[in-house]
């Protein structure tokens, strides 16, 4: 290899590496912000996480939602009030980058509310749509 072309790999490498960062910064500050919508009682905010498409699907205990519209309307059902949603925390998370387009990240969530507390564990299936990282599927269990 001639030093031109080594100098062009290492370029190439430092760019990739801090692409690779900086994604990994973008997902985690989405979940970051879902945490933080959710403790504030702020669904619509959360749900800025998730593709605003039909196609969205979210799999949580026994049944499959498809669509934004009809996730939101799932938890807006289903934690009523912000004492039925608890404090949010999302733990044991790892995020693995399946290209410059698409990733997905595993983790643990817990929701610690007064009456009781709940926990369960997450799948979440991104990808880059106009730039921005979004949840395209999540199954929460």
């Amino acid at each position: 290899m001639s030093t031109y072309s080594y100098i062009i790999f290492c370029l190439f490498l430092l760019i990739s590496c801090n692409q690779e960062g900086q994604d990994l910064d973008e997902i985690n500050a989405v979940l970051d912000n879902q945490v933080s919508s959710w403790n504030k009682g702020d669904l619509k905010v959360y749900m800025q996480g998730y593709w605003n498409d039909e196609s969205l699907v979210f799999t949580g205990g026994k049944s499959i939602s498809k669509g934004w519209k009809t996730t939101l309307d799932r938890y807006q059902k289903s934690y009523a009030s912000k004492e039925e949603m608890g404090r949010l925390s999302f733990n044991d998370l790892n995020i693995e980058l399946l290209s410059s387009e698409s990733a997905y990240s595993t983790g643990e969530w817990r929701l610690i509310r007064i009456s009781d507390t709940l926990e369960g564990r997450f799948t979440l299936i991104w990808r880059r749509i106009n730039n921005k990282w979004c949840i395209i599927a999540d199954h929460s269990s």
